[in-house]
C-alpha cells in the first residue's frame, strides 16, 4: 500500500507540469488499451475547456451533446463509431467521460481534402490560411527526405516511391488542421486544450505543435508520447512513456 501511494504521488509530481500549459498534446498508438487509459488519467487531472479529437470529424464533434455523454452506447452510436475505422469506441470513451464538460472538437481531414492534398499538395485543401501554417512552401530537403522513407516503412516498403510526396503531403495537412482546431479551441474556451491523436502527429519537430509554434508562439505547450515496450520514440516530446505492445495482425500482410 505505501508503495503504491508513493508511486501515485511520484506520478502526480511528473504530470504536474502539464497542468500550466495552455495546450497538452496527449499521443497514442491507437490500438494500445493502456495509452487511452492514460490520456483518460491527464484529462480527467487536467479538466480541459476543449478536448480535440483526431478521430472526430467537425460534424461528427457537433454531434456530442451532454446528454450522450453520459452513454458510451449513445455516443458511439451517435458518432457512427463502429463504421469509422478506428478501435474499438470502449478505449475511447473514457476520454470523453473524464472532462464532462469540456467542449469537444474534431479535426479529421475528409476523405476528398486528403485525395486532393495527394495530388495537388496540402495548400489548396486547407483553405485561405494555408500560406500562414506553412504550406504553401516545400519542405527542406533533409526533412521531406526523411518522412518519406517514415512514409514507406510505414506501409510496409509497398508503396511506388511516386506515391510518397503526396503521402507526406497528406500528413502535413493533418497536423496543420489539427493545430488550426486547436487555436479555434482555445480562442472560444479560452483553454486549457487536450489534443488526443496519433504520435505521429504529436511530435514537435514537425507535428502539431510545430505548426501551432509558428501561428501561435507565445503559446505553452506540453506534449505526452506514448510508446510499446520501451522502443524509441523520434521526433521529441516532454515526456515518453511505454505500455506493453498488444497483439495484433501482421499489418504488412495486406501488402503481400
Amino acid at each position: 500500500m505505501i508503495l503504491r501511494a508513493l508511486a501515485l504521488f511520484t506520478g502526480l509530481l511528473i504530470a504536474g507540469p502539464a497542468l500550466s500549459q495552455d495546450v497538452v498534446i496527449l499521443g497514442e498508438v491507437h490500438d494500445n488499451p493502456a495509452h487511452h487509459a492514460e490520456q483518460a488519467e491527464r484529462v480527467l487531472e487536467l479538466q480541459p475547456k476543449a478536448i480535440v479529437f483526431e478521430m472526430l470529424t467537425e460534424e461528427q464533434a457537433s454531434k456530442v451533446t451532454p446528454e450522450l455523454r453520459g452513454d458510451q452506447a449513445k455516443l458511439a452510436a451517435a458518432l457512427a463509431w463502429d463504421e469509422s475505422g478506428w478501435p474499438d469506441f470502449a478505449m475511447y470513451y473514457p476520454i470523453f467521460s473524464a472532462a464532462p464538460e469540456a467542449r469537444i472538437y474534431g479535426a479529421q481531414v475528409p476523405r476528398q481534402a486528403a485525395r486532393s492534398a495527394l495530388s495537388t499538395g496540402p495548400a489548396a485543401s486547407f483553405g485561405p490560411e494555408a500560406a500562414r501554417y506553412g504550406l504553401d512552401r516545400d519542405l527542406p530537403p533533409e526533412e521531406q527526405t526523411a518522412r518519406e522513407t517514415l512514409q514507406m516503412e510505414a506501409h510496409c516498403n509497398a508503396l511506388p516511391p511516386e506515391m510518397l510526396p503526396g503521402m507526406v503531403a497528406i500528413q502535413r495537412l493533418r497536423d496543420a488542421v489539427l493545430a488550426r482546431t486547436t487555436v479555434e479551441a482555445l480562442e472560444a474556451t479560452g483553454g486549457p486544450v487536450a489534443v488526443i491523436t496519433g504520435n505521429g502527429h504529436a511530435r514537435r519537430d514537425w507535428g502539431v505543435p510545430a505548426y501551432l509554434t509558428k501561428v501561435a508562439p507565445d503559446l505553452d505547450i506540453w506534449v505526452l508520447g506514448q510508446t510499446e515496450d520501451d522502443s524509441p520514440l523520434d521526433g521529441g516530446f516532454d515526456m515518453v512513456t511505454s505500455a506493453p505492445a498488444v497483439e495484433r495482425p501482421d499489418p504488412c500482410a495486406a501488402f503481400q
